[in-house]
């Protein structure tokens, strides 16, 4: 059983994880939660840079403006608190953030009304998220690209090194931005066709595809 902090007094807390994955290539923490009303419960990803904005910190929360220039901040690492919270340790500093289940289940559930509340607060302030994406001196993004087996064959070369769009941002959309090369590629970098690695270690959808990364792609024998 779990409990969360109320005023100083223990309460048994609504709502406790099943699991918990620190996702530091993606900078996302997963988070799922049981729930008696859903025999699946709910499943949340929060973005490190969500969670750090929105610290529970004191020194936060009494700030007349929303913090800024977080956009590339990651997770170094969390603790658990009891079995009630998690201490947040995040890569700039910042480790004050204790986060009950029940606040990390609200955020969750508010993440969409929350996140838009705060970009509409960081235009007011005139305040930016931070630096973007990492670039190459004229602005671009470059990636290398792996082709493997039957994939090499459609590629015409084993590996090639490209500039991708401000779309392909995860494998998920960079898998769509290879289908729109032709029928063949369409059907070769299906999902369930392909197992996919970043810098050598195997991706998932939501995997970040950054300046400099290695992608590979390896066919699933059928």
């Amino acid at each position: 059983m779990a409990f969360s902090e109320n005023n100083g007094h223990a309460s048994v807390a609504t709502h406790v994880p099943t699991k918990i994955n620190l996702h530091q290539k993606s900078r996302l923490l997963e988070i799922a939660f049981a729930d008696d009303a859903s025999a699946d419960g709910f499943s949340f990803q929060y973005p490190c840079e969500y969670l750090r904005v929105f610290s529970t910190a004191a020194e936060v929360k009494v700030m007349d403006k929303p913090v800024a220039g977080k956009q590339r901040v990651n997770i170094s690492s969390i603790e658990p608190q009891g079995n009630y919270a998690l201490r947040i340790i995040f890569d700039d500093g910042h480790d004050s953030g204790i986060y009950s289940w029940e606040t990390l289940y609200e955020l969750g559930k508010q993440y969409e009304t929350r996140w838009g509340e705060y970009l509409k607060n960081l235009h007011k302030y005139g305040l930016s998220r931070g630096d973007g994406r990492e670039t190459d001196a004229t602005g671009q993004v470059m990636i290398n690209l792996v082709y493997f087996i039957e994939l090499a064959k459609i590629a015409g070369k084993d590996e090639e090194a490209v500039a991708i769009p401000e779309s392909v941002t995860n494998v998920e959309t960079l898998l769509a931005w290879m289908r729109k090369r032709g029928s063949r590629w369409e059907q070769a970098f299906a999902n369930d066709r392909l197992q996919v690695t970043v810098n050598k270690q195997f991706a998932e959808p939501y995997t970040l595809i950054e300046h400099g990364d290695e992608v590979a792609f390896v066919p699933v024998p059928r």
